[in-house]
């Protein structure tokens, strides 16, 4: 997933007013405002109440549904190989997360930048957080190494490892 084509689909969503969040590698690097390292896919953050206009967006690029972890979290592909990973939530009246993927609250609160485009993403603070509880690798020692100089966030305890070993 490019960059041009990872600005192109957010700018297609979210020209119909469908509100769309940037997670994962490039929320890392829309944060950092460049673009760090190749993405195999584009992962966003929508509500539930969007789905269908996202994927009917999406269907007629030519994208189709290739896994369904659950009910809100799913991934397309299409033809070309690019991918996207879609979480989905219900937000309440009062602007917290009440099912879904639960984006705890703060955290959609992000801006970045992906060539040169603004863009809504996750939280830095959000972003570092989220990049723990599982098998780290070195990528999310760089991802979060990067984010945490550049917006003074101390390190995650389970990063020590790779820190030592640099």
């Amino acid at each position: 997933m490019t960059a041009a084509d990872a600005i192109d689909l957010y700018a297609e969503l979210q020209a119909p007013g469908i509100n769309v969040w940037i997670d994962g590698g490039w929320g890392v690097d829309a944060l950092l405002g460049s673009q760090t390292r190749p993405h195999k896919d584009l992962e966003i953050a929508i509500e539930e109440r969007d789905l269908s206009r996202l994927t009917a967006a999406l269907k007629a690029r030519g994208y189709r549904e290739v896994i369904r972890h659950s009910q809100w979290n799913f991934e397309l592909s299409d033809d070309r190989g690019r991918q996207v990973e879609v979480h989905s939530f219900v937000l309440a009246p009062d602007g917290n997360v009440e099912k879904g993927i639960m984006y705890p609250t703060g955290s959609l609160t992000g801006t970045g930048t992906i060539s040169g485009r603004a863009v809504r993403c996750v939280s830095p603070e959000w972003m570092v957080k989220f990049h723990s509880g599982y098998d780290l690798k070195e990528k999310d020692f760089r991802d979060v190494s990067a984010l945490c100089e550049k917006f003074g966030i101390e390190l995650p305890r389970g990063y020590v490892q790779f820190k030592n070993s640099s």
